[in-house]
């Protein structure tokens, strides 16, 4: 059975949790068999302190806005049912489990990491596989033709469902990796066929390809001109 799989971003107050800045908004989208559900957690909270105005422009809730809203000791349990047993995806990881940490801690509910599976982060597997470029979220659902016009402002909902199809775009192919070990004998003894025509074709942008070709010289300029590629250009 596939691992259910949480997506999950936040707003704050500030960036410094250390230095008492709290949850203001926590957004989850649920993905099962690569499919977003409708089964979502939203939830704003009272951080029972004013935020910091650069990051009051960014996420666009006022302290009027919050003054009614639960506090998260209040809504802990729940928030914590939903993501026992899955995989939460976050982008940039280390900055949201920061401050649901504090946030447990102050509630005397131990860590994020003792309710989940285990956390993914996508800033990390983006880096690995655009070295060099912009990986924020905004970037990422250009990159992947994602629609994100309606990020006006940061929604912690919103940006978690834009970050789930960035995941679903990032990882596509994967599953195709892995080898079918249960196959009938007729079936895994025969020759392998696929068929090509559905095979997803990414084509490089110029940026692309200029920067794929300094990695390609900088790796023959290390081989002293050895390098195979060159020898079957020339």
């Amino acid at each position: 059975m596939a691992t259910r799989l949480v997506v999950l971003d936040t707003e704050t107050t500030g960036l410094n949790a250390r230095m008492g800045d709290r949850v203001v908004e926590i957004g989850c989208i649920e993905i099962l068999d690569r499919r977003v559900t409708e089964n979502r957690f939203h939830v704003y909270l009272n951080p029972e302190r004013a935020s910091e105005e650069a990051a009051e422009r960014i996420h666009g809730l006022t302290a009027e806005f919050l003054a009614d809203k639960p506090k998260f000791a209040e809504v802990a349990k729940d928030f914590l049912d939903y993501v026992r047993g899955a995989e939460v995806v976050i982008h940039n990881a280390a900055f949201d489990v920061e401050f649901l940490d504090r946030e447990l801690e102050l509630a005397n509910l131990g860590k994020f990491a003792d309710h989940c599976v285990t956390v993914t982060d996508t800033l990390a597997r983006a880096r690995e596989l655009h070295p060099g470029k912009r990986n924020n979220l905004d970037a990422l659902c250009e990159r992947y033709g994602i629609d994100n016009s309606r990020r006006t402002f940061h929604g912690a909902l919103l940006d978690a469902s834009l970050l789930a199809e960035v995941y679903l775009a990032m990882s596509r192919g994967q599953e195709s990796l892995i080898v079918e070990t249960d196959l009938p004998q007729a079936v895994a003894g025969g020759p392998a066929t696929f068929d090509a025509s559905k095979l997803l074709v990414v084509v490089p942008t110029p940026d692309e390809l200029s920067e794929h070709e300094k990695v390609l010289a900088a790796i023959d300029k290390e081989s002293k001109g050895r390098t195979l590629w060159r020898a079957l250009e020339a």
